[in-house]
């Protein structure tokens, strides 16, 4: 579970020092803390880990950019180190040849044939793919395929 391994990492960054760890731990922490006493009374489970490490992930990314084009290297320097961190505890994300074939198969299953099938392909691979692909990605990879 992804709480106990933060609290443990987080112990581990305690000890050794390590500033940028830390920051992006609690970070981490914060959010599933917050998730917790949402009032949903619903458990986090790992799809719900994913969503949320990938809220965080997206969230720094796009502070990233806005300090590259302002030109303030500092923050962008604090943003691209807590992306690292993040991504640690993300699975690992489908790519290229692995992500085309996992679509294949999902165009295969739904039946499409043509662009005017991307909405009924989309649904089916952004249910099956959450958290291992990013959507941008997969919408690309889809339009390609089915052109």
């Amino acid at each position: 579970m992804l709480e106990e391994k933060i609290n443990k990492d987080l112990v581990v960054a305690m000890k050794a020092k390590d500033e940028v760890a830390l920051r992006s731990i609690r970070a981490i922490k914060s959010a599933i803390l917050l998730a917790k006493t949402d009032g949903s009374g619903k458990a986090i489970d790992e799809a719900a880990e994913v969503q949320m490490l990938q809220k965080l992930l997206k969230s720094r990314q796009d502070s990233h950019d806005i300090y590259v084009k302002n030109n303030r290297p500092e923050l962008a320097k604090k943003e691209a180190e807590e992306i690292e961190v993040i991504r640690r505890y993300l699975p690992e994300m489908l790519e290229g040849a692995e992500l085309e074939a996992v679509l294949k198969e999902i165009i295969a299953e739904v039946g499409a044939s043509s662009p005017q099938d991307m909405g009924k392909v989309m649904g089916a691979a952004t249910k099956k793919l959450a958290g291992k692909a990013e959507g941008r990605a997969i919408s690309a990879m889809v339009k390609e395929l089915l052109s």
